[in-house]
């Protein structure tokens, strides 16, 4: 884990080192964002062409649509919610989650209730089009979602340590570990009856951000995530999910080697940029 930790830290130095965010940071920040969501809404089942998200205007139709334009919303409003993430990262959730449905649905912000049903995290459709066999088959199962009373208590618990961190209180573990943490157990709590995935990758970016890692937001680490695929998404969960310190260390792994992807995007960008071609 330190291995993986010191080259996430290197590479996003390096990025940051490029001449182009001397000059065009905003453009760069702007444009991680839009492949960002792009990249978040493909890995909910809506893998629009990157032009085909720039273009766009309406995404209020039909299903992937509205999944695109609810990656927009929040990819476009992730990074102004950092002053009240630092003191209450549960209202911070709440607010991306009224993002992704909209405020005329009645679930909008609300965690789930109990016996209430919650959406998949990796649509069936999205693992066939990619051929994923193991998706559709069923061999990366992942356990059903916490009831709602272990949810609450451990959105309590991780809140009030994001908050103790925020504060200077807690131990200096690597923003990187912070961030997969955040991701994996948003993801396996589900707190919401939709958009968790979304929700759980925005709030990987926001502490990404927070913790001074990626503090302009120009390594759009869904990008890697998308890159790596599916399979390899849910497989890395499960080891988060099964709590043993390889698991853990496979998971976070996992994260790191997502956010060099992003990385790597960004840097793509920045070359163009330099070139003229952006």
């Amino acid at each position: 884990m330190p291995e993986a930790v010191a080259e996430v830290r290197k590479a996003v130095d390096r990025l940051y080192g490029h001449r182009v965010m001397r000059r065009r940071s905003p453009e760069v920040t702007s444009e991680a964002a839009l492949r960002g969501a792009r990249a978040s809404a493909a890995l909910d089942g809506a893998d629009w062409p990157l032009e085909e998200v720039r273009r766009r205007s309406d995404f209020g139709g039909d299903p992937g649509a509205r999944t695109v334009g609810a990656a927009l919303r929040i990819s476009a409003e992730a990074g102004q919610l950092l002053s009240v993430w630092r003191h209450s990262p549960l209202q911070v959730l709440a607010r991306l989650h009224l993002l992704a449905v909209g405020d005329a649905d009645e679930s909008a912000g609300r965690p789930r209730s109990a016996g209430e049903g919650v959406a998949e995290l990796f649509p069936l459709e999205l693992a066939a089009v990619e051929g994923v066999e193991e998706a559709v088959s069923g061999a990366v199962e992942l356990p059903p979602a916490p009831q709602v009373e272990e949810v609450a208590a451990r959105l309590d618990q991780l809140s009030r340590l994001l908050v103790a961190r925020a504060e200077g209180a807690a131990s200096g573990t690597p923003a990187l570990v912070v961030a997969a943490v955040v991701h994996g157990e948003l993801l396996a709590l589900r707190p919401f009856a939709s958009h968790n995935g979304m929700i759980a990758r925005a709030a990987q970016r926001i502490v990404l951000i927070s913790e001074g890692l990626d503090p302009k937001a120009i390594c759009p680490v869904e990008v890697g995530l998308a890159e790596l695929g599916t399979a390899a998404y849910q497989e890395a969960l499960r080891g988060y999910l099964g709590g043993t310190p390889e698991g853990m260390a496979a998971w976070i792994g996992h994260c790191g080697k997502a956010l060099r992807l992003g990385v790597r995007e960004s840097t793509a960008v920045c070359e163009a940029m330099q070139r003229g071609m952006v």
